[in-house]
C-alpha cells in the first residue's frame, strides 16, 4: 500500500461530480450496537432518554434497534413515533431479505416498513467468503438480494442507508465483486453507502485507499462504520473522511461487541477541533462530556477516566514541571482547551508533585497558599504518601491538610474513645459502634447500631455531633473503598480507606490509612464530617486541628 497521504482527498482532482461539503452526518448506533457490548443492557425507556439526549446534542441519525428482533426494541420504536424529533431522524435497522422470500413477503423488511421511521439502515453482504459460506448463495442472488432489498424500502418512502458488511475484507479479497455489491445498492437508490470494517481489523492506510478509490467510482455518498478489534477504529474513521466520506457511524464512548464501535466522543471533537469539519452545532460542543457521562450512568457502567477528551483524566497533569508549564501556557501539554468540550483541568498531588501542583490545587479551592506554605505542604504530603495515603481521589482530605497549614480549621471535635462490637446468632447479625467525643469542651457520649463496623461508626457519629452541628443532618455515607497496600504483612497489613459523603447536593471523598482498618476508616469518617461543617457558615474559630496521620 502507497504510505498514508498528507493531502486530503477533496484538494486532489477527480472525475468525481459529488460535491464536497464541510459537514458530516452524524449517525449513532449507541442504541443498537452499542447495546450488543459486553455488559451494555438498555430498556426502551433508557433508549428513549438516550436518545433525546443525543438529539439535543445535534447527532443527525439516530439508529434505534432492530424492529421485530426483541420486545425492547419494538417498544422504543412504538415510542419513538409518538414523539417530535425537532432535528435527529430515527433509524431502524435491519437486513436485505432473505433469499426464499419475495420483498412483499419478508418479515425483516415488513418490520422496517412498521417501525415508522424515514430513515433504514439495512446491511447486506460484501465478502465472498460471507455469500457463499453464511448465506450459502450464489453471487449473483446475493446481488439480488441487495438490489431488491433496497428498492422495496425506496418504494415505500424510505431513505435507506446501505451498510456493505466486510466490505474492506471483502475488497482485500475480491475488490471488483466488493464494488458490486455496492453497486447493486446504488443503482436501487440506496442514499448513502457505508464502507464497514466489521472485523475492525484494518489499519488506517487500507481504510484510506480503500475509501478513496470507492470515491472516484460512486457518486453516492460514503459513509465509514469503524469497529475497534485493532485499536484503530477512531483513525481509520478519520482516514475515511480524508479520502471522501461524509456520513460517520460510531457510539457514545465507543460502546460495541467485542472491542466496540468508533468513539463518537473523539471523533466528533477530532473532526471538528483538528480538521475542520461541522459535526454539531459548534455550541453544542461543550455538551460532550455531559452526554458521554449520562450515556455511561444510564447504561449502568463504570466511566473511563483514561477516554480522550471527556474522560475525568483527559486535562489531568501530574508532574510539578507539567503543572507549572499549563499554569504559564495552558497548550504546552495540552492539545485543545478543556472547556471547549465540557471538560475542566486538573492537578493531581502526590509524591511527584512541586509547589506548582499544590498552588495549582489550593487556587481551584480559593485557598490563598503562599510559596512557604506550599513548600511544607509539598514536604507534608511527601511524607504521608510514603505511609500509604493517596489524595487524588480525596480531594477533601488534601484541602483540610492545606486549610490546616493554614490553621483555618476549627477543632470541631476529637475522639476520646472508640468501641466496636460485632455479633451474631442464628437469625441476624448485630453491629453496635459507641464513641466518647470532646465537642466544643463538652464529653459526648453516642452509640449506634449499622449494617456493618463502618456504617455504625458513621450512625455513632452522627448521633453524638448532631446536636452541636444541626448542619449534619443532611449527610449521609454513600460509598467506601478498602485497599491492603501491604498484603505481604497478613493480618498486619497497612490499609487505604476512601470514604464517600454527600448531602444531596454534592459529594466529597476523604482518606484514612492504618494497620487497623477500623482507625483507618475513623479518620477518613472524621475528615468527611469535617469537611462539611467547615463548608457550613457560620464557623467557629480557628484552632488547631489533628494531622492526617494521627491515629484516633
Amino acid at each position: 500500500m502507497a504510505p498514508f497521504p498528507h493531502s486530503p482527498i477533496p484538494n486532489r482532482p477527480h472525475a468525481h461530480t459529488q460535491t464536497m461539503p464541510d459537514t458530516i452526518e452524524v449517525f449513532d448506533t449507541t442504541l443498537r450496537d452499542g447495546t450488543q457490548g459486553e455488559h451494555v443492557t438498555l430498556s426502551a425507556r433508557d433508549k428513549m432518554r438516550i436518545a433525546r439526549r443525543l438529539e439535543a446534542f445535534g447527532i443527525d441519525v439516530i439508529e434505534g434497534g432492530w424492529p421485530g428482533s426483541n420486545p425492547t426494541d419494538q417498544a422504543f420504536f412504538e415510542a419513538a413515533s409518538g414523539e417530535t424529533w425537532a432535528h435527529t431522524s430515527i433509524c431502524a435497522f435491519g437486513s436485505t431479505r432473505h433469499a426464499s422470500n419475495a420483498p412483499s413477503e419478508d418479515a425483516n423488511l415488513q418490520a422496517l416498513i412498521e417501525a415508522d421511521t424515514d430513515v433504514v439502515s439495512i446491511f447486506g453482504k460484501s465478502w465472498t467468503l460471507h455469500v457463499e459460506q453464511a448465506l450459502g448463495v450464489s453471487r449473483e442472488t446475493n446481488l439480488d438480494l441487495i438490489r431488491s432489498s433496497v428498492a422495496f424500502l425506496r418504494e415505500h418512502g424510505k431513505r435507506v442507508i446501505y451498510d456493505a458488511e466486510h466490505f474492506f475484507d471483502g475488497f482485500a479479497d475480491h475488490p471488483a465483486y466488493a464494488l458490486r455489491t455496492l453497486r447493486a445498492a446504488a443503482e436501487a437508490g440506496a442514499d448513502t453507502l457505508v464502507l464497514c470494517d466489521t472485523n475492525g481489523g484494518s489499519l488506517p492506510h487500507d481504510i484510506y485507499d480503500v475509501t478513496a478509490a470507492v470515491y472516484e467510482d460512486f457518486d453516492t455518498t460514503l459513509g465509514i462504520h469503524a469497529h475497534n478489534n485493532g485499536g484503530c477504529a477512531v483513525a481509520n474513521s478519520l482516514a475515511a473522511v480524508r479520502a471522501g466520506a461524509r456520513h460517520m457511524q460510531g457510539t457514545i464512548n465507543g460502546l460495541g461487541e467485542r472491542c466496540g464501535n468508533a468513539d463518537l466522543c473523539a471523533v466528533i471533537p477530532d473532526l471538528q477541533l483538528k480538521m475542520d469539519f461541522e459535526c454539531v452545532d459548534p455550541d453544542r460542543l461543550d455538551d460532550l462530556v455531559d452526554l458521554a457521562r449520562f450515556t455511561n450512568e444510564v447504561a449502568n457502567l463504570d466511566p473511563d477516566d483514561g477516554a480522550p477528551y471527556v474522560g475525568r483524566s483527559a486535562f489531568t497533569h501530574k508532574g510539578g514541571v507539567h503543572v507549572s508549564a499549563v499554569m504559564e501556557a495552558p497548550s504546552t501539554y495540552e492539545h485543545v482547551e478543556p472547556n471547549v468540550v465540557g471538560n475542566r483541568r486538573r492537578a493531581l498531588v502526590s509524591d511527584l508533585s512541586g509547589r506548582s501542583n499544590i498552588q495549582y490545587k489550593a487556587k481551584e479551592m480559593g485557598i490563598d497558599l503562599g510559596s512557604d506554605a506550599a513548600a511544607q505542604a509539598v514536604e507534608r504530603i511527601k511524607e504521608l504518601e510514603h505511609l500509604g495515603y493517596e489524595f487524588q481521589g480525596a480531594e477533601a482530605s488534601f484541602e483540610l491538610l492545606l486549610r490546616t497549614l493554614q490553621d483555618e480549621v476549627p477543632d470541631f471535635f476529637g475522639l476520646d474513645r472508640m468501641r466496636v462490637w460485632s455479633g451474631q446468632d442464628d437469625e441476624a447479625q448485630t453491629v453496635e459502634a459507641s464513641l466518647a467525643l470532646t465537642v466544643q469542651d463538652e464529653r459526648t457520649l453516642a452509640v449506634a447500631e449499622g449494617n456493618g463496623p463502618v456504617d455504625a461508626l458513621s450512625n455513632a457519629m452522627r448521633e453524638g455531633l448532631l446536636s452541636f452541628y444541626p448542619s449534619l443532618d443532611g449527610v449521609r455515607l454513600s460509598d467506601y473503598k478498602v485497599r491492603v497496600l501491604t498484603p505481604q504483612d497478613g493480618t498486619a497489613a497497612t490499609v487505604r480507606v476512601l470514604i464517600e459523603h454527600g448531602d444531596g447536593a454534592r459529594t466529597w471523598n476523604t482518606v484514612g490509612v492504618s494497620e487497623n482498618i477500623l482507625d483507618a476508616s475513623w479518620q477518613a469518617l472524621a475528615d468527611g464530617m469535617r469537611y462539611a461543617l467547615f463548608h457550613a457558615a457560620p464557623t467557629p474559630t480557628a484552632g488547631p486541628a489533628p494531622d492526617p496521620a494521627a491515629s484516633g
